[in-house]
């Protein structure tokens, strides 16, 4: 089980910390709905016992920061609201103090046995308590500025949804920092359980720290169809399988008739078309990061070599089209 440490601070950002917090609490959810143990223990640690959020909500009985993290443990640093940020001001409060120091004397020499992530401006802290240096990094758009002169060891990234570097993961703010936990349960559960947590939340997975394109396995979701999902949820699952349109309407529990159409309106794409997109998508990937073309072929479930290059022309011809004159 990965302990998540949410630490807080005086006008700490609600969102911030409901957002992720509420994501990990759904994995659990689904993980126990399958049988499985819970992937995640959701702590909430400050420098003080209690703590008033952004919105005025208190928040009382918080543990005291802990002397030491068991290992994977995952420190998630949250924001305030815009200009509250106490690295900025001449007098620093006692608990941004304190909570700089137990970073420092903590966190940073456990990096890597431990992982530190920051939503919004959550990462202006990693930077004034020193753990940002050498690191690719982001924040909300509006401290981008401030987050450069904090960290001026770190890369500063801006535009993006979030940044991964090796055990430091930030992200841009409020709602990234919910796609965020996302990629975080994906890498830790596959992505099936991330889209199944995304589809509960009513949230549209965003595409991933480096990918250029979203994941075949979340890609054509932002929609709220449940029949379609639970069909994608089946394909996604076993890729592999021998899927008929009559077995993919068995999962939907409609017609075949009626499931081609409804994954033309709310997918945009025909049942097989999806299958196809996430084969192609999982084999190219898989080759991408080094597994032989013919092990990668097979286990996505494409029929030999001729059906992947006729899959790759045909991708090829989407991403390119030919202009008609």
């Amino acid at each position: 089980m990965t302990d998540i440490v949410f630490v807080l601070l005086p006008q700490t950002l609600l969102l911030d910390l409901a957002g992720p917090a509420e994501a990990f609490r759904l994995a659990n959810q689904r993980l126990s709905n399958r049988g499985l143990p819970a992937g995640y223990r959701l702590r909430y640690v400050a420098a003080q016992p209690e703590m008033t959020t952004s919105v005025g909500a208190t928040l009382a009985a918080l543990e005291p920061l802990p002397d030491s993290l068991p290992d994977g443990a995952r420190v998630v640093l949250l924001g305030q609201p815009s200009g509250a940020e106490c690295a900025l001001q001449a007098r620093v409060p006692r608990a941004w103090a304190d909570t700089r120091r137990w970073l420092a004397r903590v966190v940073a020499p456990r990096l890597g046995a431990v992982e530190l992530v920051t939503v919004c401006a959550g990462t202006l802290l990693a930077a004034d308590a020193g753990l940002l240096a050498g690191r690719r990094c982001t924040t909300h758009h509006e401290s981008l500025a401030d987050l450069a002169r904090l960290a001026p060891g770190a890369t500063v990234v801006g535009n993006r949804v979030f940044v991964v570097d090796g055990p430091v993961a930030s992200s841009a703010g409020i709602t990234a920092g919910i796609d965020l936990a996302l990629h975080l349960i994906a890498r830790d559960h596959g992505q099936t359980l991330a889209a199944a947590v995304a589809q509960v939340m009513v949230v549209y997975l965003r595409r991933g720290p480096d990918d250029p394109e979203l994941s075949p396995l979340l890609a054509r979701r932002n929609h709220l169809h449940p029949a379609v999902h639970r069909v994608q949820d089946a394909l996604c699952a076993d890729p592999s399988a021998a899927w008929s349109l009559g077995r993919m309407a068995e999962v939907a529990c409609v017609t075949p008739r009626h499931l081609a159409r409804l994954f033309r309106q709310h997918a945009g794409v025909t049942p097989h078309g999806y299958l196809q997109d996430v084969r192609f998508a999982l084999a190219e990937r898989a080759i991408g990061e080094g597994r032989p073309a013919k092990q990668a072929i097979a286990q996505a479930g494409i029929g030999g070599d001729r059906q992947w290059r006729r899959l790759k022309q045909r991708r090829q011809a989407a991403e390119c089209p030919v202009a008609k004159t």
